[in-house]
């Protein structure tokens, strides 16, 4: 479903126009369609009710892709648990009413006391990403007097054959368990009284278009589960991760459907309930970041579009070179010609496109920036001072802002002096 349609010439979310949301809550704004994110999770869930694994599934959102509470709380009323990297996510997700037997805790740098809250927490899982983090996870759990439920996040050296940034399948990533160790770890965990290995975890990347690196990945976790179980070991479950991929550009991702079947294939050989992890697939194409135009500036060589919105609103262009389709919001008019979208902060990589052909515009004028619904807000900041932008909801015809615009005031508020400076008139 694409949630951004005209209505009348308009740029529309649903049922309310985008011009209406700018007037109302002013620009930047990152825009999302609710319903959009919940055709999505019901497109997948569907998918593997149809699949049917044997021993079930579960849908964890990752929080990392959108941490709004009103976006985590639109999936856990479908059903969704949460994959979570941090404690703060975690709060969130329990904050929005996810259920702790339905969070995964996932990450290679969980302190102490991260694992010590999870483990208070009582969630479903936490993946285990070094013989290190094993080890501490055992330390707070055997303190706490408390059985910690673990997985083992293996890297199985799988080329995802997305971003170089983006993908964690390699064995020269920071992510997962080398398989040479995976299962003298799984050993060790088994033996130790404050420790309860259930299953094998994977996640090789982000923004995957084809099923073939899954597959592939699959099939190596299998043969360890093989292993695994030769050696007397229990294995009840696989989290298999996310990364499945949205359209930004001419991008032509797997059918969700096939992927489920893919997954419930896996599954059914292995006797196994499985878990995912999607993130950008339920969000991404469900946002979009409305800016207005500041000023044409035409230059020798180039015209320049300067928008309101920048690279701290959205760092995903400067930071991957990530494209999104930038539409003007009233009707389109003029030639399209090339012009480069810029920001006004004060970085050479503060631009979301260059010679991209594009209709007429002008001062004052609005654009969407498309498919921007996942980390998006999630990574923005307030870098040269700029506050953070707020977030609206549209379900229908209505909206709500769910995160407001930070003030200025609020921003300068987090600053603190030192007792040592003298008071100073101002």
């Amino acid at each position: 479903m694409n949630p951004f349609v005209r209505r009348g010439g308009k740029l529309a979310c649903e049922g309310v126009a985008l011009t209406r949301i700018a007037e109302t809550v002013g620009t930047p704004v990152y825009v999302y369609s609710q319903t959009a994110m919940e055709r999505a999770y019901r497109t997948l869930r569907d998918g593997f009710i149809a699949a049917r694994p044997k021993h079930g599934f579960e849908i964890c959102y990752a929080v990392k892709a959108n941490p709004n509470l009103a976006v985590i709380e639109t999936f856990a009323r479908l059903g969704a648990g949460a994959d979570v990297v941090s404690e703060g996510e975690l709060r969130r997700a329990l904050a929005a009413g996810v259920p702790p037997e339905r969070i995964v805790f996932s990450g290679v740098g969980k302190s102490p006391n991260e694992i010590a809250f999870a483990l208070k927490s009582r969630i479903s899982q936490i993946n285990v990403e070094s013989a290190a983090e094993l080890d501490v996870i055992d330390t707070v759990a055997t303190r706490m007097r408390r059985k910690a439920n673990i997985v083992l996040r293996v890297n199985p050296d799988v080329d995802a054959h997305t971003h170089a940034k983006i993908t964690t399948g390699r064995k020269e990533n920071k992510f997962g368990i080398d398989f040479d160790i995976a299962r003298t770890l799984y050993a060790r965990a088994a033996k130790r009284a404050s420790l309860r290995p259930v299953g094998l975890a994977c996640h090789i990347g982000s923004q995957i278009t084809t099923l073939g690196p899954f597959g592939a990945a699959f099939k190596r976790l299998g043969a360890l589960v093989g292993d695994l179980r030769a050696s007397g070991h229990t294995v009840e479950k696989l989290d298999l991760g996310g990364g499945l991929g949205i359209r930004y550009k001419d991008e032509t991702p797997p059918d969700p459907a096939a992927y489920a079947r893919l997954i419930a294939t896996v599954a059914a050989k292995l006797d196994v309930k499985v878990v995912v992890e999607p993130g950008r697939f339920l969000v991404g194409n469900a946002g979009a970041l409305i800016s207005r135009v500041l000023y044409i500036k035409t230059g020798r060589n180039r015209r320049f579009v300067i928008v309101d919105a920048a690279m701290n609103d959205l760092m995903r262009p400067a930071l991957y070179d990530a494209w999104h389709d930038i539409v003007p919001v009233e009707a389109p008019r003029g030639k399209r010609t090339p012009a480069d979208v810029v920001g006004p902060v004060c970085e050479t990589t503060d631009i979301f496109a260059r010679d991209r052909v594009l209709p007429v515009l002008a001062s004052d004028d609005l654009v969407a920036v498309l498919s921007a619904g996942a980390y998006g807000a999630a990574m923005a900041s307030d870098y040269n001072s700029r506050p953070l932008v707020p977030e609206v909801l549209v379900k229908g015809r209505h909206f709500a802002v769910i995160r407001p615009r930070q003030s200025i005031e609020t921003m300068l508020s987090r600053d603190t002096l030192p007792p040592w400076f003298k008071p100073t008139r101002r």
